[in-house]
């Protein structure tokens, strides 16, 4: 049982071991729906209610595959999940929001595919945590991706209204600053502990 305590497991998750940041993991969507600041806070939202559900389903199936001795099936349990969970938001986006649901487009159902949400599930497995801290890890890893999101969102907004030397603009500019970004919260490293 992991004894870290729930602040700590957060700001880890959220800024210092940030998904896009510092593991390089959900970096589509990143790219993708990070042109808007509409579209890249409800793609944040949507990819934190999905670590939510997947943590707490996670954890409960980790007990279950431990208790049953069938661990190796976790992968595929955890895939499962996360489908299931992206499917019933992608009907909920649909129904109540259908221009939000077009303005995601195809990313919404990658979120199915979003490796930062496999690796929440993963991630707190191996580090046997709780379903506090689960939760928590999940809640944090949710909104730093969403931070990461927005932070893109709004200098990509900037950058439409500025000057842009015409051979770096578009992919190649928003790499650049994507490694820029990476940099600075890379300067967190050293707060974090283990990671």
């Amino acid at each position: 049982m992991n004894m870290e305590s729930p602040g700590f497991i957060f700001i880890n998750a959220c800024i210092i071991n940030n998904f896009i940041f510092s593991y390089f993991l959900g970096i589509c969507p990143f790219l993708g729906v990070s042109g808007k600041w509409e579209t890249a806070s409800r793609m944040g939202i949507a990819v934190t209610f999905v670590m939510i559900i997947s943590s707490t389903c996670a954890y409960g199936i980790n007990l279950l595959l431990t208790w049953l001795d069938v661990q190796f099936l976790q992968l595929i349990c955890y895939i499962v999940v996360i489908a299931s969970t992206v499917q019933l938001v992608e009907m909920f986006m649909k129904k109540y929001s259908p221009a939000l649901f077009r303005a995601l487009g195809i990313f919404l159902p990658l979120i199915t595919t979003n490796c930062a949400i496999l690796a929440v599930a993963l991630f707190q497995t191996n580090r046997q945590y709780n379903i506090l801290q689960s939760i928590v890890f999940a809640i944090g890893g949710g909104l730093g991706f969403t931070l990461a999101l927005v932070i893109m969102s709004g200098i990509r907004e900037e950058l439409e209204l500025s000057k842009v030397p015409p051979m770096i603009k578009g992919a190649a500019l928003t790499l650049i600053i994507a490694g820029i970004l990476s940099l600075g919260f890379m300067g967190f490293a050293g707060l974090g502990g283990g990671g």
